[in-house]
């Protein structure tokens, strides 16, 4: 198990299982009586508490939304086919693909990233050149892809963005998840691991890079899809950035005044600019760009730090307008005019009426007009 690295040696961002150590422990003493699968560390009622919460036994929720998304997913990583988290960027496929393997495997770094360079050997094994020159193909030679070592140990591996690898790496999977073993030919004849119970792939795919390296049917089979929709409720997804948000501040929590009506105001922005609609029944084109909840975290985030370091402590809507540009105004044309027509249209009415609004909408000219 990963233990948590003192105070001045901490990493700025630590494991799932590093992070929620302490409510993990308390899972595996309460989940002592329940059945569980073969190699899983816990049951899946104790998967489901660790991911959804659970309030008697002090289990924060970290997924929010899709109760039922949840539930189908430890169905499938107990039978044979594989997992495939897929949808819009930022909709926190990468995170509760972690929560899943720190839960049932007490490992979430057994990960593969995939990009346009992932060969073959990122997939199933390297070799030690050094030694395999002074030794041949031994075991103590071989060099262990992460889904090697999760085949060998009997745990979770992750597969993030498996359509940026070109699809004749994507294709190695296909064996591999059916057959559950891997050949080792440079080993001789019959060299092969096979996968130990407890073993799984969770893979995780953008809709917008579906034309990147579209999957292959036969890939395609060897995994159950599920879908991870952004959250759509304005009131749910305000409670859940201001909670976010105070868990990043951390000890600034209490030193930055967070006003209701700025995240508000955020969220709205945000909720319309994702659907092209308006609350007051207006249509708007919606940029390219991501507009999850996550980006939307991040800029509060920034707006609360600009407030404590640059500010009079105060988050304020002009900070909201200041951030909104690095997160839509990239590298697409047409999202700068889309914004303009956003500020021209809506912000400058709800302007006349609102404190925050005019403060958004003055700040926002100097990348509108």
């Amino acid at each position: 198990m990963a233990k948590k690295a003192p105070a001045d040696q901490q990493a700025i961002r630590e494991s799932a299982e590093v992070r929620f150590a302490q409510e993990l422990e308390r899972l595996t003493k309460a989940d002592a009586n329940n059945p569980k699968p073969q190699g899983w560390l816990r049951s899946p009622r104790a998967v489901r508490q660790f991911i959804l919460g659970d309030d008697a036994l002090n289990i924060t929720p970290k997924f929010f939304g899709d109760d039922a998304l949840v539930d189908r997913a430890i169905v499938t990583l107990l039978g044979k086919q594989g997992l495939m988290l897929v949808g819009e960027p930022g909709t926190a496929k990468s995170m509760l693909s972690e929560l899943f393997a720190a839960a049932i495997s007490g490992d979430s770094g057994l990960t593969i990233q995939g990009t346009a360079g992932t060969t073959e050997d990122h997939i199933k094994y390297s070799w030690n050149y050094a030694l395999l020159l002074a030794e041949g193909p031994t075991e103590r030679a071989l060099v262990g892809s992460p889904l090697y070592q999760g085949m060998l140990q009997g745990k979770i591996v992750r597969f993030e963005e498996i359509t940026r690898c070109p699809p004749e790496i994507q294709d190695v999977l296909v064996s591999l998840m059916s057959e559950k073993q891997l050949m080792i030919p440079e080993m001789g004849d019959g060299a092969r691991i096979s996968a130990k119970p407890g073993f799984n792939l969770i893979g995780t795919a953008n809709l917008r890079d579906r034309g990147v390296h579209e999957m292959s049917a036969a890939l395609k089979r060897r995994f159950n899809f599920e879908t991870v929709k952004p959250i759509r409720d304005p009131a749910f997804e305000i409670s859940l950035i201001q909670s976010q948000l105070e868990n990043e501040l951390g000890s600034l929590a209490n030193e930055v005044t967070v006003p209701a009506d700025v995240v508000e105001l955020l969220v709205t922005t945000f909720q319309e600019l994702r659907s092209g609609n308006t609350k007051d029944g207006g249509n708007i084109k919606t940029p390219d760009a991501v507009m999850s909840t996550a980006e939307a975290v991040n800029i509060a985030y920034a707006c609360a730090l600009e407030a404590h370091y640059l500010g009079n402590g105060v988050m304020n809507a002009g900070a909201i307008a200041r951030q909104l540009i690095g997160v839509v105004l990239k590298d697409n044309a047409d999202d700068i005019k889309r914004i303009r027509y956003y500020m021209d249209n809506v912000a400058r009415e709800r302007a006349r009426n609102s404190k925050e609004w005019k403060a958004f909408f003055d700040a926002s000219k100097e990348f509108w007009q």
